[in-house]
């Protein structure tokens, strides 16, 4: 009978060992991680090309709006002399470039007198001329809308889509993850209802 012991009869045997992740990947990482992960790339891909082309495209729409509303204001109304038939009566206390609703008449296209009020400032005269704006129908209006206005609302407009845009991808990212917390939580809870009475009776031996 051989002497020799057989290999490993002796000695604590080695233990097994786990076989490693792949390069790069991290173990702890849960499917929820993964998907918060895919959501956010998402949403921040929707931030850096949606936000500005849907700036852009609602500036450059409302810039071609308030331009027709321009067009059409000019191309409607017109000015004409007007004399002030009755003086407006200054109101005490009024404030010093205060206007106030006057009745004034003008020859109109046609030929015939036309009558109408607006606003004029208080040491406006009876009798004295101003310069008023009718349309098409004698009928008084304000001036038409400058062309400075078409661009100061497509930089509103714009303005205010980028906000909305960028609140959006915000509100998303809070709801993605508070509807993944939830889940985890979900799972933590039901994890623990499995191990808790483990660890209970080990430590009540």
């Amino acid at each position: 009978m051989s002497t020799q012991n057989p290999p490993h009869a002796s000695g604590p045997h080695r233990p097994h060992k786990a076989p490693r992740p792949p390069k790069g990947a991290n173990p702890l990482r849960r499917t929820s991680d993964r998907v918060e992960a895919w959501c956010s790339a998402l949403l921040l891909l929707v931030l850096a090309v949606g936000l500005p082309l849907a700036s852009v495209s609602a500036g450059l729409a409302a810039h071609e709006s308030t331009m027709r509303t321009v067009q059409i204001q000019s191309a409607d109304r017109h000015q004409v002399t007007a004399r002030v038939i009755s003086a407006p009566d200054a109101a005490p206390g009024s404030a010093a470039g205060e206007r106030q609703t006057v009745r004034v008449s003008w020859t109109g296209q046609d030929g015939r007198q036309q009558t109408g009020t607006t606003k004029v400032p208080l040491d406006t005269t009876a009798g004295s001329t101003v310069r008023i704006w009718v349309d098409r129908k004698e009928a008084v209006q304000d001036p038409p809308m400058p062309k400075d206005n078409a661009t100061a609302t497509a930089w509103l407009a714009g303005g205010m889509t980028a906000v909305a845009v960028y609140a959006g991808c915000a509100a998303g990212r809070k709801g993605v993850r508070l509807v993944l917390n939830r889940w985890r939580y979900a799972q933590w809870d039901a994890e623990w209802d499995l191990v808790e009475p483990l660890w209970s009776a080990r430590f009540h031996r």
